[in-house]
């Protein structure tokens, strides 16, 4: 039963993180914040989109590995006594 409890916290993490990833390097609060304006130079790199694209890729990829997880079925071992 915690076996199952820890799958599905993982998944809900997972998919979760993902769907961050995904959205918050295209939102508003990633072009204002405070490390942009605390250095201007940090600006150049945050805003370009090849790294916005990046970070959205690895949450494609937390959100392929929370389904991998819910697809994947952990087998039930039998032992003979």
């Amino acid at each position: 039963m915690t076996n199952r409890i820890l799958r599905v916290v993982l998944l809900l993490l997972w998919f979760e993180l993902g769907v961050t990833l995904i959205l918050l390097p295209w939102s508003d609060y990633w072009d204002v914040n405070y490390f942009l304006y605390q250095y201007p130079s940090l600006a150049l790199l945050l805003k370009n989109s090849y790294l916005r694209g990046m970070i959205s890729g690895l949450g494609v990829m937390n959100i392929m590995f929370a389904l991998e997880a819910f697809r994947r079925r952990t087998p039930i071992v039998v032992t003979r006594s």
